[in-house]
Order: C-alpha cells, then structure tokens, then sequence
C-alpha cells in the first residue's frame, strides 16, 4: 500500500459527505427553475471547451522529438549499462526475442557497442537469450497457427538474425506429412470462399495461396487436386499435372 493510500481526504470531502448522506434514501433535491437552464448551458461550453485542443504545429512537434531524443540521450550517457539492461529486460518481458532483435533495440537507443556487448553475452550465458530456442518455438508456433512451410518460416528465422544452423535444426521438427496436412487445412478452409468458379481459376488461387505459404509447386498442386477431387464438386479431366519441384 503506498503513502497515498494512507492520505487523509481533503477538508471539502467531509461537507460533500455530510451533503450527500443528508439526502440518501429520501427524494434528491430538485433545482429551482431558475437556475437550472444556466447551470446546464454552463455544463455545455465547459464540455465544448473540453473539446477543443489546439493541433501542435509542425516546428513544435519537432521540437518535442528533439528534446526527448536528447533527453534519451542524456539518460544513456549517464548510466549507459543501467539503460541498456532496462531495455534488454522490457524486450524480454512476455516473449522470447533473438540476439540480433535485442542488439538492434540497444543500438537505436545509442548504446554504446563495448557495452551492448558485454550484456548480451550475460544475458545469452543465464539463458535470457536462446536463438536456438527461439527458432524451435517460433517455427512450432507459426506452422501450428498460420500453416506456414519451412520454406517460408526459414525466410522469418533469417529476418531475425537466427543462423542457418540454429534455423536449420528448428525446421526439423517439420516432416513431408506436417506439410501435407497443414497444406490440405489451409485449402479446405480456403475452398469455401472459392467455390463456383472454373476449376482452373480455383486451382490457381488455390496453388498461389500455398505459394505464398512457402509450399513448393509440386505438394501444392497435388495437396489441391486431393482437395478438389474430395469435393466432387469439380470435373478434373482438363486440369494438366504440375511438375514436381
């Protein structure tokens, strides 16, 4: 509990009190006629006048990202190993972030590169930063929750500086028939939206969405043929076999 906690209330909250109980349970009072039109049109121009704010020109939105930048700037160069651990800890708070993620965090925040250094090899030696980890978790989680192919999830692992042996190993855990299923749900889902339209166009869409997924042309041409043949709904006879990647 913190000392405002233990404040005494200020000296017009016993009278508001003594106001309040003095009519609780029986009718409220009633503002005279008079009054109350004045009282209203007053609430109104003061809620009007709440309204209002004047819009900040460009010269002075300039200059309040001066001053924090060099506020900022000032924090770093008095305690730079005080800043940079901050930041390392808030990155880190609720999710798991690669080296290279953190690095950049502490270089846009001017960190010195001695320092930077120093504290990510400590956070790497307690455990706090596990690139491999993160690779395994992060293609488990994204294959699971977009169905995205290890062509694809290699492509994200690579934008967040995990090496292609950490990555290598975390895409692994993706075999040919988590592919194939994870493929034949994205179609399914897919079919409904596509439903009623010439075999040929479906087949495209349908082909260019595992595409986009980070499926090789070959599965997604033979996940969507399966698909389409299941549906009984399309004549595959003019539809020509894709080559195998």
């Amino acid at each position: 509990m913190t000392s405002e906690e233990h404040r005494p209330p200020p000296s017009w909250a016993g009278d508001v009190g003594l106001g309040v109980r003095a009519w609780v349970g029986d009718t409220p009072p009633t503002p005279s006629p008079a009054t109350e039109p004045a009282e209203r049109s007053g609430e109104r121009s003061r809620k009007k006048g709440r309204g209002r704010s004047r819009t900040r020109t460009r010269a002075e939105a300039e200059e309040a990202r001066a001053a924090t930048a060099a506020a900022r700037a000032a924090e770093v160069e008095a305690d730079p190993e005080g800043v940079a651990r901050t930041i390392l800890l808030d990155a880190l708070t609720g999710q798991a972030r690669t080296r290279r993620e953190l690095a950049d965090k502490l270089a846009k925040r001017e960190v010195p590169d001695e320092i930077a250094t120093e504290l990510l090899d400590r956070f790497t030696d307690v455990g706090l930063i596990d690139d491999a980890a993160f690779a395994s978790a992060w293609v488990e989680s994204r294959h699971r929750s977009r169905g995205l192919a290890p062509r694809a999830l290699a492509q994200e692992l690579r934008r967040k500086g995990v090496n292609d042996e950490e990555a290598k190993a975390a895409l692994e855990q993706i075999d040919e028939d988590d592919q194939r299923t994870a493929a034949r749900a994205l179609v399914d889902r897919k079919m409904r939206s596509v439903r009623g339209l010439e075999p040929q166009v479906v087949t495209r869409r349908l082909v260019g969405m595992l595409a986009r997924k980070g499926y090789g042309a070959g599965l997604a041409f033979s996940v969507v043929r399966e698909a389409l043949a299941d549906d009984d709904q399309v004549d595959l006879t003019d539809l020509v076999d894709h080559p195998e990647d």
